[in-house]
C-alpha cells in the first residue's frame, strides 16, 4: 500500500411530621367535603385532611368522578407520607397505583410513592415506580445520555471487564480479508493478498496481488466457521442464520439497483481469485468500475447509499502516478452509483501525489469526513484528520490533535451514529502492534479521554477496522492473531458495557423545577467493606454515575436549607444496556405556622375590653423556657380579608384579646426585642347562634433561653442518634422552622465519670450528630452552632470526688438549646 506502512491502515424525600397542633375548621355549610378536604390539603393540615378524605373515601353517596376519587387518593397517600404514617401511605400509594396506569397530571404520585418504597428499602419496586414517573414526565434528556464513561462519570462499586463473544466468520481465506464497512443490509470489506506483499509490490504490477472491495449482501446470510466464547472456549458453530446486525447504510426505500441482485456490477458467479479459491454467492466482488489493477479499499457510504469515497492507488483508470522519490502513494476518491454501476469517480481536493490519504469514514450526518494520512506536518507516522462538507465542498484537513494522534500510526478510523470515534494505533501502550482505541466526539471534537477496548477485541497481535453501532452491541473488526493472516471477525457483547450501570441523577427544586448544584451525595452500596462514596452536583444539578451491577445503591443527597432525601436504587435483574436516570425533587421546609383552636367559653370571662356578645380570640404570652407571662410584648391581630390590622400590648399578665369577624381567617403574631416572633394562623369562623372564643396562648424564645432537649439518650460511648430521640427532635426541627429568624447553640454534655478529655470529646461529635439530624430536616447549618461540653458544665455536685447515683449522674447527660440571637 505504499508508503502508508504498519503492516496495515481504534429521591426518599423525608419529610417530618407537621405538628400543628390540634386543627379543627370551622365548616362553611356550602362547602363540600371534598372541598374540605382540599383546602386542609392545600393549608398543610395534612392530619384534619386526612380525617376528611377518609371519610370521602368511604362514603359511597359521595359520587366522585374517577378523576377526583383519584385525585383523593392521591392527596391521601401524601398527607399520610408527610405526617410520617409510612405503613398507611404506602398501602394508599399502592391502592392507587395497582387499579389503573395514573395519567400525566398525577406524575408526582409515582415520584412520591418511589421516594417512600426507598425508605423501607424496596429499591426495586422504588426502581419501577421512577421508570413509570419517567415516562410520564415525557422529559426528553435522550441527548444527555452518554453510553460510555466520560471523564465526569463515577464508578461506583466493582466494574468487572465488559464480556463479548468473538466468531469468526466463513469468509476469511488465506488471502488477507479486513477493513470491514456497513453499507445497506450487507457488508464491504478489503481483500486479496497478504497485506505484507501488497505493500511490497505496491505500483509495481497488477493482477491478483492487489487489494479489492467484495461485497456481502446480507450479513444474516453469513456463517462462521469458529466460536470464541467470552471465556476463551473454543466452540464449533451449528450452522445457522446469522445475527442480524443493526447499522445499515442506505434505506429500505433505495430504487432497485444492480446491487440489489445476486449478480453485481456485470460480475458472474463463481469467480476464481487466487490461489485456487472460489467466492460463491455469498460473497461477491463489488464493483468493477471500483476495483482496478491497483489496491482499492477502504471504504464508506454516505447514508442515502449511492455515494461513496474509497482508498486508491494514485491512478486515473489510465496511468499511475508517483511521488518524486517514485513512490506510488494512497488518494481517495468519491463516486455515484446510476442505474446500477458506480460512476463520476473524482479525486477528493486535498490528494496529492507526493503523500498518502486513505482510510475514509464519514459521520452519521455525512458532514463529517475522517481518514488517515502522512501528510507533512504531523505528529507521527500516519495521522487522523478531519474534513468538513460545507455548502458541497470539503474543506481543509485538520488534524485531531495529541489528543488521538500519537508519534506512532494511527489509522483505520470508524464513526458510529452517535458521532464517536474507533481507530487503529500502534502509538500506545496496547497489547500488540495495532489495537483499537475510542474516544467520544462532539462535532468532531474529542469530548473525552482516548479509551483501549480490552480483550479479546484487541490482542498480542494486530487488530484494527473495528465498525459497529452507538451502543457496541456488535459489530466487525479486522485481526491477525489467526495464522498471521488477516482475517474478519464478529463480535457480540454479552455483558453491560464497562460492567457498570449508566445512571444519571438530576436534582431539582420541588417549588421551582429549576436544577440545584451543590447537592452532596453520599452514595452506600451493600455488601461488607464498601466504602461510602460521595459526590457533588453542578449548576445543571446532574450527576453521572456507573454503578456495579448486580447491587443495591442508596443515595443520601443533602443541601444546606434543603430537607435531606434518600433514594434507592438496584442493578440487580437489569439486563438491557440503555442508561437511567433519576428526577429527584428536594424541599425547602414549609414555614410552620400554628393554627389555633376555638373552643366553646362563657360570654362572661371577666375579659371586659371587648364586645362579648361577638366572637374574639384570646390568649396569654408566655416564656417558652419557664411558662411565666411575658410583659410588653406587641401582639397584632391581620384580617386576611381586608388586611386591616389591630394591636394591643401586653400588661403583666401577659394577656390580649381581639374580637373577630365571623367569616374571615386571620393572623395573629407577638412580637418584642430579642425574643422570637411567634406566629399562629386563626381560621374563618362559620356564623353561628352563640359568640365563639378561640384560645391561644403564645410561647415565645428569648436571647439567652436554654432549654433542655428530653428524651435524648445515646449507647454508651456513641453519639450516633437513636431512633427514640426523633420523635423530640423533629419537634424542634419544627421549632426552628417557625422561628426562622434564631440561630442556636447545641450543648451536649456529659457526666463526670471516665476521662475529661474523651468526655469532651464524645459530646462535641453528639452535638453535632443532633446538628446533622436537623440539617437534614431543611435547617440551615448557618443557624445552628454545635457546641460539647463534656463534664463541665454540672447540674449538680456529682464530680469526680462525688459518690452520687446513676440518676443523679443521668441528670448531668443532656442536650440543650440555647437561643444565640434573633435577627
Amino acid at each position: 500500500m505504499g508508503t502508508f506502512i504498519v503492516h496495515h491502515w481504534r429521591a426518599l424525600l423525608i419529610t417530618y411530621s407537621l405538628l400543628l397542633g390540634g386543627i379543627s375548621l370551622c365548616r362553611a355549610q356550602s362547602d363540600t367535603l371534598l372541598q374540605q378536604a382540599n383546602r386542609q390539603y392545600s393549608l398543610k393540615a395534612y392530619g384534619r385532611a386526612i380525617e376528611l378524605y377518609t371519610q370521602l373515601l368511604a362514603d359511597s353517596s359521595a359520587k366522585l368522578n374517577a378523576e377526583q376519587h383519584m385525585t383523593t387518593q392521591a392527596q391521601l397517600a401524601h398527607s399520610y407520607k408527610l405526617v410520617g404514617d409510612v405503613k398507611k401511605a404506602e398501602q394508599t400509594y399502592q391502592t392507587l397505583t395497582a387499579a389503573t396506569e395514573l395519567p400525566g397530571s398525577q406524575a408526582e404520585s409515582y415520584r412520591q410513592y418511589a421516594q417512600l418504597l426507598a425508605e423501607t428499602g424496596k429499591y426495586e419496586e422504588s426502581q419501577r415506580m421512577y421508570e413509570k414517573y419517567d415516562q410520564l414526565k415525557k422529559r426528553a434528556v435522550k441527548a444527555e445520555f452518554t453510553p460510555f464513561l466520560t471523564s465526569a462519570t463515577r464508578v461506583i462499586g466493582k466494574s468487572a471487564p465488559t464480556r463479548y463473544r468473538l466468531e469468526v466468520l466463513g469468509l476469511n481465506t488465506s488471502n488477507a480479508e479486513f477493513s470491514p464497512m456497513y453499507y445497506r443490509d450487507g457488508l464491504v470489506f478489503v481483500s486479496g493478498k497478504k497485506a505484507s506483499a501488497a505493500i511490497e509490490t505496491a505500483g509495481k504490477g497488477g493482477g491478483g496481488n492487489y487489494l479489492d472491495l467484495f461485497y456481502i449482501q446480507d450479513r444474516q446470510q453469513l456463517k462462521t466457521s469458529q466460536i470464541i466464547k467470552a471465556d476463551g472456549t473454543v466452540l464449533k458453530p451449528v450452522q445457522k442464520r446469522g445475527r442480524k446486525d443493526r447499522q445499515t447504510v442506505g434505506t429500505a426505500r433505495s430504487r432497485a439497483t444492480a446491487n440489489d441482485s445476486r449478480t453485481l456490477g456485470g460480475y458472474n458467479d463463481g469467480i476464481v481469485i487466487s490461489e485456487g479459491l472460489r467466492y460463491s454467492k455469498t460473497v461477491q466482488p463489488f464493483s468493477r468500475s471500483i476495483n482496478s489493477r491497483y489496491h482499492e479499499g477502504p471504504v464508506t457510504f454516505f447514508q442515502d447509499g449511492y455515494r461513496m469515497i474509497f482508498t486508491r492507488n494514485n491512478y486515473d483508470g489510465r496511468r499511475v502516478r508517483q511521488s518524486a522519490e517514485g513512490v506510488t502513494n494512497l488518494k481517495l476518491y468519491t463516486a455515484t452509483q446510476q442505474n446500477g454501476t458506480w460512476v463520476n469517480i473524482e479525486e477528493l481536493p486535498f490528494n496529492s501525489d507526493d503523500y498518502s490519504v486513505g482510510h475514509p469514514a464519514l459521520s452519521s450526518d455525512d458532514r463529517l469526513l475522517f481518514f488517515a494520512s502522512d501528510m507533512p506536518g504531523g505528529l507521527g507516522g500516519t495521522d487522523l484528520y478531519v474534513s468538513r462538507n460545507e455548502n458541497g465542498k470539503w474543506t481543509k484537513p485538520v488534524n485531531l490533535g495529541k489528543e488521538i494522534n500519537t508519534q506512532g500510526n494511527d489509522l483505520f478510523p470508524f464513526v458510529d451514529e452517535r458521532g464517536n470515534l474507533y481507530f487503529a494505533s500502534d502509538g500506545r501502550k496496547g497489547l500488540g502492534g495495532l489495537d483499537v482505541y475510542y474516544v467520544p466526539l462532539v462535532d468532531g471534537i474529542p469530548a473525552g479521554p482516548v479509551e483501549h477496548l480490552e480483550a479479546p477485541i484487541n490482542s498480542e497481535m494486530d487488530d484494527f477496522g473495528l465498525i459497529t453501532d452507538g451502543n457496541r452491541k456488535g459489530g466487525y473488526f479486522s485481526t491477525n492473531r489467526r495464522k498471521g493472516d488477516d482475517d474478519i471477525f464478529r463480535f457480540v457483547r454479552e455483558s453491560a458495557l464497562y460492567g457498570c450501570r449508566n445512571l444519571t441523577l438530576r436534582f431539582y427544586d420541588e417549588l421551582t423545577q429549576q436544577p440545584i448544584d451543590s447537592v452532596h451525595i453520599t452514595i452506600k452500596a451493600r455488601g461488607e467493606d464498601r466504602k461510602d462514596q460521595t459526590v457533588v452536583t453542578k449548576k445543571d444539578g446532574l450527576v453521572q454515575l456507573c454503578l456495579e451491577s448486580n447491587n443495591d445503591f442508596v443515595f443520601r443527597a443533602s443541601r444546606d436549607g434543603y430537607v435531606t432525601s434518600t433514594v434507592g436504587f438496584s442493578t440487580r435483574a437489569l439486563t438491557d444496556d440503555s442508561p437511567s436516570r433519576l428526577e429527584i425533587s428536594l424541599n425547602q421546609p414549609p414555614k410552620v405556622i400554628d393554627t389555633v383552636q376555638y373552643v366553646s367559653g362563657p360570654p362572661d370571662d371577666g375579659w371586659d375590653a371587648v364586645d362579648l356578645q361577638k366572637s374574639r380570640v384570646q390568649g396569654v404570652v408566655m416564656s417558652e423556657k419557664d411558662h411565666r407571662p411575658i410583659t410588653s410584648v406587641t401582639v397584632v391581630l391581620k384580617n386576611d380579608c381586608n388586611g386591616t390590622t389591630r394591636q394591643v400590648l401586653t400588661g403583666p399578665d401577659g394577656r390580649y384579646e381581639f374580637e373577630l369577624t365571623e367569616g374571615c381567617s386571620y393572623t395573629l403574631s407577638a412580637s418584642k426585642a430579642q425574643y422570637g416572633t411567634n406566629t399562629s394562623r386563626i381560621q374563618k369562623i362559620a356564623p353561628r347562634s352563640a359568640p365563639k372564643i378561640v384560645s391561644a396562648d403564645l410561647s415565645m424564645l428569648r436571647v439567652g433561653d436554654i432549654l433542655p432537649l428530653k428524651n435524648i439518650d445515646y449507647d454508651l460511648d456513641q453519639w450516633t442518634i437513636r431512633p427514640d430521640a426523633y420523635r423530640e427532635l423533629d419537634k424542634w426541627a419544627a421549632t426552628l422552622q417557625k422561628y426562622s429568624t434564631l440561630t442556636v447553640e447545641v450543648r451536649s454534655h456529659t457526666d463526670s465519670r471516665g476521662d475529661a478529655a474523651r468526655n469532651r470529646y464524645l459530646s462535641a461529635q453528639r452535638a453535632s450528630s443532633v446538628v446533622n439530624y436537623l440539617a437534614s430536616k431543611g435547617i440551615s447549618r448557618k443557624r445552628m452552632i454545635a457546641a460539647g461540653y463534656g463534664e463541665s458544665v454540672l447540674l449538680n455536685n456529682c464530680d469526680d470526688d462525688a459518690d452520687c447515683t446513676d440518676a443523679e449522674h443521668q441528670r448531668n447527660r443532656r442536650t440543650e438549646f440555647k437561643v444565640l440571637s434573633v435577627k
